[in-house]
């Protein structure tokens, strides 16, 4: 539909964490909102670590951001005396705190609503209104939920590092965590291409097991009826597909043959994570795309705006508008 060039400058790629949670205003954790330029989440917390002089581990974050952007985010730095640094001797052209506040404790993984995206692609070729019709129809009805290309590692192998690990090769633990989460995640990235290729990623089919828009709670399996239909068309609920691990599939009848003919391709990869200890869950297949507009500032550039809930990756879109050529590919999360 179109070609064009994605991250050309690092200012082209802007996504803001949208928070979870209100500080405090009180505790020995204080919350720091920065925005960070050429830095990913990983060194800009040791970065804090070390203003700090305090260990790695004291420094908490909700989610990886990448390097190649402009990010803001919220990191919490544990300072027991309530005693913090000057915040000048912090900041530099890669890294601003825009608010400081105490708060009670760690700021965890995933403890955010989603991330608020502004993308900028340049080189752009392509009918212009066929770009229009596509955004309007995401805007509608939603994206196929797929795992982005970061799960996989810089260059694609943590599926094939999770087989070398499930046949005996020792990991780090933190190796492992990744590991099994790619593997998990290129099974469920299968059974969603067969759902696309189906036709019915967004409608459902029968046996379908249902997850609520803007939750992890599932219902079902459920018969298909009109209720259900209306429901999916606006977007209140979303098909799902498996996270696999040990037990069995909730889905039933077609949903149930459909995945267990795709994950027949994964022998290995099912045999691993079920002796890994995981246990079977959901995923939904669709992800709303919330404020979705855009604007066309010249002939070949295209400016997206949009949000998206935790989990989901911003490249995902991207693909759904044809060939973007991403400058930094494989530099790390989207978002």
């Amino acid at each position: 539909m179109l070609a064009a060039d994605f991250r050309s400058r690092t200012e082209d790629f802007l996504v803001e964490e949208l928070a979870g949670f209100e500080p405090a205003g009180q505790g020995e954790h204080l919350l720091l909102t920065v925005e960070k330029r050429g830095l990913n989440t990983v060194h800009a917390a040791r970065r804090l670590a070390r203003w700090a002089g305090i260990p790695d581990v004291g420094v908490g974050y909700a989610g990886l951001k990448d390097r190649h952007a402009v990010t803001r985010q919220r990191f919490s730095v544990h300072l027991p005396k309530r005693v913090a640094p000057d915040l000048a001797t912090l900041q530099d052209e890669s890294l601003r705190v825009l608010e400081h506040a105490w708060h009670h404790r760690k700021l965890p993984r995933g403890a955010l609503c989603g991330n608020r995206f502004e993308l900028v692609l340049r080189q752009v070729k392509g009918e212009r209104e066929a770009v229009d019709r596509r955004l309007e129809a995401i805007a509608r009805g939603g994206l196929p939920n797929y795992f982005g290309e970061q799960r996989f590692g810089r260059d694609g192998d943590n599926v094939e590092s999770a087989r070398r690990m499930f046949a005996g090769q020792r990991v780090r633990r933190e190796q492992r965590s990744i590991y099994l989460s790619a593997a998990r995640s290129a099974m469920f990235n299968a059974v969603l291409s067969a759902r696309v290729g189906a036709g019915d990623w967004a409608t459902g089919r029968e046996g379908e097991v249902w997850m609520l828009e803007g939750s992890q709670s599932v219902f079902g399996p459920e018969a298909a009826d009109g209720a259900l239909a209306d429901r999916a068309g606006r977007l209140d609920i979303h098909p799902t597909g498996p996270l696999w691990g040990r037990g069995e599939l909730r889905c039933t009848g077609d949903c149930r043959d459909l995945e267990l003919a795709v994950v027949e391709a994964f022998p290995d990869l099912r045999q691993g994570l079920e002796e890994a200890g995981l246990k079977q869950e959901r995923r939904a297949l669709r992800v709303r795309v919330a404020g979705l507009d855009w604007d066309w500032p010249g002939d070949d550039r295209l400016v997206l705006r949009f949000e998206l809930p935790p989990g989901a990756y911003a490249t995902g879109l991207l693909a759904e508008l044809g060939e973007v050529r991403d400058a930094h590919a494989g530099a790390g999360p989207g978002g």
